[in-house]
């Protein structure tokens, strides 16, 4: 099966997702599409595999070390109040980890439920040159 991870991965592997961060042991840090919170980030694995359950376990303890070494880089620079993490792959069936920064300024009715209740169609979308200077020091904070 082909998903959205799995394109987005090859293009990692080829050098043209332009979203890539940081090459992680376990996978690739990307910029989220839609930038719904500043710093927004996804882990997609490397090779992809259909859930964190498919993984063995030495393989599933450095992913899920990855993902919370993204979430110490997005503490370190975007000034978050705190990281909620999500593994979900109901729509794409594939593993992949929502990163997401959250922030004493969001609006009182979104800041204490999850992300998933804004409106991300009205959410900004990933911008190559806007969005450089943060991949850039989450790559430095990264140590990649």
């Amino acid at each position: 099966m082909t998903t959205l991870i799995h394109q987005r991965v090859q293009l990692a592997r080829e050098g043209k997702n332009p979203t890539v961060i940081a090459r992680l042991r376990s996978g690739w840090v990307v910029l989220g599409d839609k930038q719904v919170v500043e710093g927004y980030c996804l882990l997609l694995p490397d090779p992809v595999v259909v859930d964190l359950n498919a993984l063995a376990n030495e393989a599933r303890v450095e992913y899920l070390e990855d993902m919370s070494k993204v979430g110490d880089a997005l503490l370190a620079v975007t000034g978050a109040d705190r990281i909620n993490y999500a593994i979900l792959g109901n729509t794409e069936p594939a593993l992949h980890a929502h990163i997401i920064p959250r922030y004493r300024s969001e609006p009182e009715e979104y800041r204490k439920g999850p992300v998933w209740f804004y409106d991300w169609g009205a959410a900004r979308s990933f911008d190559e040159i806007r969005d450089r200077a943060l991949m850039d020091r989450l790559r430095e904070a990264l140590g990649s």
